[in-house]
């Protein structure tokens, strides 16, 4: 049977350290569902399906992944919702910094309350990737500074074409 999880975040825009857990959990799961939360309560850069497309254009044309194992889609639903829908069995929750773990743990508690098949997982992105942020990304592009160590080529073109 595939194992299938869930990789949900608002990805504004996605950067390396996402990358990062997408691939470690591909060492868990058979493929991953990287899904883009659209809730309206935030204020984004990118709508949802500007994110949706540039994931697409990251992961497939930048990076070369395989379509067959990660598909990117946005929700407005709940998680463990996305995950009956895709039948899978694991969320996935990226950790930068200590400071992430309390929201992250209270929200895999509720998650576990909503759901009792469902597992999350925490997974840190590689130390060289943790201390980037889609906020600080935003902001180092806002000011013009290099970003290429940080999102892939069509993040960065984007970028530059929305600030």
């Amino acid at each position: 049977m595939k194992k299938i999880g869930i990789y949900p975040g608002t990805f504004d825009p996605l950067t390396y350290g996402h990358i990062d857990v997408i691939k470690r959990s591909l060492k868990i799961v058979d493929e991953v569902v990287v899904a883009v939360s659209s809730n309206n309560n935030k204020d984004y850069l990118f709508d949802a399906h500007e994110r949706v497309s540039l994931i697409k254009d990251s992961l497939f044309k930048d990076l070369k992944f395989k379509k067959k194992i990660i598909k990117v889609v946005s929700f407005d639903t709940l998680t463990t919702s996305l995950c009956k829908r895709f039948k899978a069995t694991t969320i996935f929750r990226g950790l930068r910094a200590v400071s992430d773990f309390e929201y992250e743990f209270q929200l895999a508690g509720m998650n576990r309350k909503l759901d009792k098949n469902i597992e999350t997982v925490f997974l840190m992105s590689d130390v060289d990737k943790q201390v980037i942020s889609s906020k600080f990304v935003k902001e180092i592009a806002r000011l013009n500074g290099k970003i290429n160590n940080f999102v892939s080529k069509s993040i960065q073109k984007a970028l530059k074409n929305k600030i």
